[in-house]
């Protein structure tokens, strides 16, 4: 169990952080099945700040991991499953929005699943 009581499970060689997360996976695998989603990604990185030095400390650089990425329609869609959103989680989605006006970042929730 991790910090946000969540329990974390196994599906196919995948180890997931939550059961919303797993759980979101089996319903992508079966989109992607069916035909109606394609290039189903997971952990994918995107980079929100480089690194940089200022007055000789060195700032690390700021990404932002989507639990999901897939093609839809013929636009790629950037997923997170969240139980909360996380005042960390709401800085970097801001971030994002930002950094890469054409995709398109979708939260998915417990009671959407």
């Amino acid at each position: 169990m991790n910090k946000y009581k969540n329990n974390r499970m196994q599906i196919d060689r995948y180890v997931f952080d939550s059961q919303l997360e797993g759980t979101r996976y089996r319903q992508l695998k079966l989109l992607e099945r069916a035909g109606e989603i394609s290039n189903l990604k997971l952990q994918v990185p995107f980079l929100l700040q480089d690194s940089f030095r200022k007055n000789g400390k060195t700032y690390r650089k700021i990404e932002y991991i989507a639990d999901f990425v897939y093609e839809e329609k013929g636009q790629t869609i950037v997923e997170d499953t969240k139980g909360m959103k996380t005042d960390v989680f709401k800085i970097k989605q801001k971030l994002f929005e930002y950094k890469y006006p054409n995709l398109t970042l979708k939260i998915v929730t417990k009671e959407e699943v």
